[in-house]
């Protein structure tokens, strides 16, 4: 593992720790902020974590979720980002970050810029959860039954529940072992993954009655607009899934889903399949991701928008 050593040894050098998420957190992001900040505050460390955007509904039921801040104003002796491709993404929790010599990152994505001085990365794990499980057994901590919990939603949330081409014998081999803690798959999976809000389901519904389709059906988006939320009192939140409900209709191989953020701002989530590369473009506008799963921001107009779509069209 690359840079496993030197993460273990930031930390035992270490007296108080920041760890960070990024901004907009999926279960990956949040799973992996808690676990490892359990862990090391299992082995005495002063741990503050970090969401600048806060916890979704869906996750406030994990273990140690209500002891995450949005910001830290205070400079520590180690600051930790999970699952962050960039500085960016960190958003507001920079700050902290910024105050510290060492910064550790502990990623998988395929397309990043280090903004670290350490780094665990390992580009072919299923999810960062995989990653902080070996450097707390590398550090010998006691995976309790709360820490295996959100180790766990990790997993779930970045593998779309083990349907994804991302997932390795390694995955099942460090679930299993989670699974022996005592885990109640059933209703986390529920709970983490496949249970929606009301307001979910019909935000989607919006999504994918205005998907449109070009390139013979190849490349599909949609829009979601404030207006939509507002009217049904629904959050960011609710249409995560969406990009994937539109990359799973068949023939699809360029899934989008574009997001009002504000005025001047669309979100942009995207999808693809059969090894086509969706975070060149990503990148392109200061975001990043995977090849088949990638996110960035462009400015909130029609000409904007034909040009993304056009970018996106030349993929297929």
């Amino acid at each position: 593992m690359d840079g496993l050593e030197a993460a273990k040894k930031s930390i035992v050098n270490s007296r108080s720790i920041a760890i960070s998420g990024h901004i907009n957190p999926d279960g990956d992001s949040i799973g992996s902020l808690l676990s490892l900040g359990l862990g090391l505050g299992a082995l005495g460390k002063k741990v503050y974590m970090i969401s600048p955007d806060g916890v979704p509904d869906r996750y406030r039921s994990l273990p140690g979720a209500g002891m995450i801040i949005r910001r830290l104003n205070k400079p520590v002796d180690l600051a930790i980002a999970v699952d962050c491709s960039n500085k960016e993404i960190l958003g507001s929790a920079y700050e902290a970050f910024s105050k510290t010599a060492n910064i550790l990152e502990i990623d998988h994505h395929d397309f990043r810029r280090p903004f670290g001085n350490i780094r665990m990365i390992d580009k072919k794990a299923a999810a960062v959860g995989e990653l902080v499980y070996l450097l707390l057994n590398k550090l010998n901590i006691n995976f309790t039954r709360q820490i295996a919990q959100n180790l766990m939603t990790s997993i779930i949330v970045e593998t779309n529940s083990f349907g994804l081409p991302n997932v390795r014998p390694f995955t099942f081999e460090v679930c299993t072992k989670l699974m022996n803690k005592g885990i109640n798959f059933y209703k986390l999976v529920d709970t983490v993954f496949w249970s929606k809000r009301r307001e979910s389901a019909i935000l989607s519904g919006i999504c994918l009655e205005r998907c449109k389709f070009t390139k013979g059906g190849r490349l599909a988006w949609s829009i979601i607009r404030k207006k939509d939320f507002r009217k049904v009192g629904g959050k960011d939140e609710d249409v995560d899934s969406v990009p994937d409900s539109i990359r799973a209709i068949r023939n699809v191989r360029v899934a989008l889903l574009l997001r009002e953020k504000s005025a001047k701002t669309l979100r942009v989530s995207l999808r693809s399949k059969e090894g086509i590369n969706v975070a060149g473009i990503a990148e392109h506008y200061g975001g990043g991701g995977h090849f088949d799963v990638a996110g960035c921001s462009i400015p909130n107009n029609v000409k904007s928008v034909r040009r993304f779509l056009k970018q996106a069209a030349e993929l297929v």
